[in-house]
């Protein structure tokens, strides 16, 4: 009986953080009949550990925006905390006449969380989600529905500030910049490649190089006889070179004796 009770009060929250009109004001007003508001004793604060820093929150596009919620319970007894949800407003508001749903950029997605706190105690409950939008100026409101012990509901502000939607920052060695650098390298190579072999070499035509003459081997003049009988003349000699300056011994060498052996001698006188 208990987890359904719960469960409804979560489903209540939910569409209660939901539908809360653009100034911050929850939309059961005092003049649409609202039941009295009854002091609920709870301390809530939000903190951006990664996206708040000097010039104020920024929410960087394409990246989770993640908020830490810490509510402490001041109250005798448990608190119930159903859900968190949260829209981004035009910092501008609208005019009087206007719905004041008008004026509503982006709804964030509401969590479910049905968390007990009990009497005293303090709990940190996360939050986050990522955008996608046109950077600029808004207005990002965050609300709480936290219930008592008499099943009683209540619209706690979280947070309602104005923040700034910033791209995410760029970085030289990102892969999908190196990716995107390569890709247009490549096309741009390609199409001055096209441009010149299509229009700029046809305007300067190459000259043709002079075929290179063949080495061709040159066939050496015969000697005539009238050359070989002058040159033989000359020198005195038949051999085609001059003996005169050649000593004597040179000239006149011994010529070698064939001697014959013994086997030789012995095979003469068996065929005589």
């Amino acid at each position: 009986m208990v987890a359904f009770r719960y469960s409804v009060l979560a489903a209540l929250a939910l569409r209660v953080v939901s539908v809360f009109a653009a100034e911050g004001d929850s939309p059961l007003a005092d003049d649409a009949g609202s039941p009295p508001e009854v002091d609920l004793k709870v301390d809530v604060v939000a903190t951006f550990p990664e996206a708040d820093d000097i010039f104020g929150v920024k929410l960087v596009n394409g990246r989770p925006t993640k908020a830490v919620i810490d509510i402490t319970n001041n109250e005798d007894e448990p608190i119930i905390v159903a859900g968190i949800g949260g829209q981004l407003v035009d910092p501008r508001g609208v005019g009087p006449k206007d719905n004041p749903s008008a004026a509503i950029v982006r709804n964030l997605t509401g969590i479910r969380y049905e968390a007990t706190i009990p009497a005293g105690e303090k709990q940190s409950l996360p939050y986050s989600f990522v955008l996608d939008m046109q950077p600029r100026e808004v207005r990002l409101q965050l609300l709480a529905a936290i219930g008592n012990s008499a099943n009683q509901l209540f619209q706690v502000g979280v947070y309602d500030q104005t923040v700034n939607i910033v791209e995410a920052p760029t970085s030289i060695f990102d892969p999908q910049i190196i990716f995107l650098y390569l890709v247009l390298t490549g096309v741009f190579a390609g199409t001055c490649y096209f441009v010149y072999k299509t229009w700029i070499e046809a305007l300067f035509p190459q000259t043709k190089r002079a075929a290179k003459p063949s080495k061709k081997v040159r066939a050496q003049p015969d000697l005539q006889s009238g050359d070989e009988a002058s040159f033989a003349s000359g020198t005195g000699s038949d051999k085609g070179y001059d003996e005169s300056w050649i000593p004597s011994d040179h000239l006149n060498r011994p010529t070698a004796r064939r001697v014959k052996s013994g086997a030789a001698k012995s095979k003469a006188k068996a065929t005589q």
